[in-house]
């Protein structure tokens, strides 16, 4: 099963576009991209283009069972998992955002979190959480600052556009989470 590939003229129509958080209370991690992509936009999936690293990541981590695609995006929540991003509205880039909106997306993040209260929220994007979270020397890991109860990690990005990591390494991350998650 994979996503359907979607047409040009809906790729044309995405930007600017929402989709809908995969969320629930009390979460055991709550994972943030930074925004949707058009290929997120047009199919109404996280993840969705063809490249992105997140879910195999989220498999080979141990997070799943097996690597599941965009559309199964609602299974996350049987695993105690969701997906939320910084900045709602889908872009062809991230550094089509600006910074107003990734602090505002930053504030609007931190009200979701007191509301949810997942036990660990993963910023997937070191840039993205340092303008958001005003962390501009925040690395990538677990952070010492936190959201109420919930523990802070900064994650790589797994845009394929981010050449800075192998799926392996950014699987290496996950797995970190899913231990320290696990303990709690």
């Amino acid at each position: 099963m994979s996503c359907v590939k979607p047409t040009a003229e809906q790729l044309a129509a995405a930007p600017d576009l929402t989709i809908p958080d995969v969320i629930a209370p009390g979460l055991r991690v709550l994972f943030c991209g930074i925004n949707p992509g058009l290929w997120s936009g047009a199919t109404g999936h996280h993840f969705a283009r063809p490249g992105n690293r997140f879910w195999p990541a989220l498999h080979l981590s141990g997070f799943t069972p097996r690597q599941l695609q965009p559309e199964e995006q609602e299974e996350l929540l049987a695993f105690g998992l969701g997906i939320t991003n910084v900045v709602d509205r889908t872009t062809a880039r991230a550094d089509e955002l600006t910074a107003e909106e990734y602090r505002d997306g930053g504030l609007a993040l931190r009200e979701r979190v007191e509301r949810l209260r997942p036990q660990a929220l993963a910023v997937l994007g070191i840039g993205a959480y340092r303008v958001a979270f005003d962390a501009p020397k925040a690395v990538v890991g677990p952070q010492t600052a936190s959201l109420g109860g919930t523990a802070v990690w900064v994650l790589p990005n797994p845009s394929g556009l981010n050449a800075h990591y192998t799926l392996a390494a950014i699987a290496d991350r996950f797995r970190e989470l899913r231990e320290a998650t696990s303990q709690s």
